[in-house]
């Protein structure tokens, strides 16, 4: 018997060439999706103003999986010239390297007269476009995905419509509880508005997804019917040949940005202090890969000595990742230090895991991040106020490198695999 396939639509502000985490999640699902007898149908815009490309991952697009593309306008151009800055890198618009006036008053534009971000002129003209979609194609599946949350409300437009459909809000970071919204010079009448929006959001969708028990938790906390998780992960065709550990230098390497609120001041401090060991000192080799605040640069730039061992780069497409992976010794995982940090679980973590080098996170203490570290056997993680606990990790690496040796078992790591976790969301979406 010819088994039966149904239509899914997928709604997603970032897709190939968009670069960066937030694009990875549902491309990878939407790639196995059809493994499992469904057709996804991808709804995203044809002209976004993302910074950050990377075409590598057009690579991904399962050739069966339709993509409908629908002109967008933001007001980026008005941010950027208020800011003056020709090009806004993700994740910086609030550093403060540049606190003007005139970024000030950008900052609260954003945060105020935007609600709930700037892709909200995107809605009322794709729901008017979806409706005829979703009639043609007897589609009775819909995923949003957000940030940008404005997503949401596009399915909330088409449930309204629509309510024997199937609706999912999949967040991939919180609404409410985001520590970047709270950074807005947001007025309490538009944090209203945000609360209001984001309930309906909660209490009209069949079910929210999210990437962790945590943030599953503070989702049914908010007042969500139905929650559920499924973690991002690891594609093991993204996997490429393991060229070994480097045996001359003891590589520690961060793959991605590090912001103002990822800084890690103590382990800068620490590793400069284990360089007062000649041997150590010889070895070491910082690489930092992606973008780095200025607040990181000054921080790093205390430490001479360390700055001898530091190595940098821009950005790298998603398809080199790995080549910098397997070829460090120590993989660096920065949270931010907040309490949002309880729940983050950053696609980065399942791909060092892949990689198999020994991982040493910095956030907070027993949080779902440092869980999954734990129950894999892969590394260890530790506070920012950590300084001796610091120090004997490194040292104890430096000396299992030296001698060939690894304490680290890498156990589980295929719950976490790209594939796998696509089986789980097709079991539970149909279970809705």
């Amino acid at each position: 018997m010819e088994e039966k396939r149904r239509s899914i639509l997928i709604i997603t502000y970032y897709w190939p060439p968009s670069g960066g985490a937030g694009v990875q999640r549902w491309l990878k699902f939407s790639k196995y999706l059809p493994e499992f007898g469904w057709d996804p149908i991808v709804f995203t815009p044809e002209n976004p103003d993302f910074d950050q490309k990377d075409p590598s991952l057009e690579k991904d697009i399962n050739p069966s999986v339709e993509v409908l593309k629908f002109p967008i306008w933001e007001p980026y151009g008005l941010f950027k010239r208020l800011t003056g800055k020709k090009e806004l890198k993700q994740g910086q618009i609030l550093e403060t390297g540049n606190d003007s006036l005139f970024k000030k008053i950008a900052v609260w534009i954003r945060g105020n007269l935007f609600v709930p971000d700037p892709k909200r002129f995107w809605r009322r003209p794709s729901v008017k476009y979806l409706t005829s979609i979703l009639e043609t194609n007897q589609i009775n599946y819909i995923i949003t995905t957000g940030p940008p949350h404005s997503a949401h409300l596009i399915g909330r437009d088409l449930k309204l419509k629509n309510p024997a459909i199937t609706w999912i809000a999949d967040f991939r970071d919180h609404w409410s509880l985001w520590d970047i919204l709270k950074q807005m010079r947001i007025t309490p009448f538009i944090w209203k508005k945000h609360m209001k929006l984001e309930q309906e959001v909660l209490k009209i969708s069949d079910a929210i997804l999210t990437i962790g028990p945590s943030a599953a938790k503070e989702f049914s906390a908010l007042g969500a019917r139905r929650t559920h998780y499924i973690t991002n992960g690891f594609d093991q065709e993204d996997l490429t040949e393991d060229v070994g550990r480097p045996y001359n230098k003891f590589v520690i390497s961060h793959v991605g940005m590090l912001s103002k609120d990822r800084n890690p001041e103590n382990l800068w401090s620490v590793l400069d202090e284990l360089c007062q060991d000649q041997a150590f000192y010889e070895v070491l080799n910082l690489k930092l890969t992606g973008i780095l605040s200025a607040e990181v640069q000054a921080a790093i730039s205390t430490y001479p000595r360390l700055m001898e061992r530091l190595s940098t780069q821009d950005s790298i497409p998603h398809d080199k990742v790995y080549e910098e992976y397997l070829s460090s010794n120590l993989l660096l995982l920065v949270q931010t230090n907040d309490d949002g940090a309880n729940s983050q679980l950053p696609g980065k973590l399942f791909e060092y895991l892949s990689a198999r080098r020994p991982i040493l996170a910095i956030g907070r203490k027993d949080n779902d991040l440092s869980k999954v570290i734990q129950s894999c056997s892969v590394g260890e993680s530790f506070q920012y106020d950590s300084r001796e606990g610091l120090k004997t990790f490194v040292r104890s690496e430096f000396e299992d490198w030296k001698s060939g040796k690894s304490k680290w078992q890498f156990r589980n790591i295929e719950l976490y695999e790209r594939r796998n976790l696509t089986k789980n969301l097709s079991e539970w979406i149909l279970s809705l």
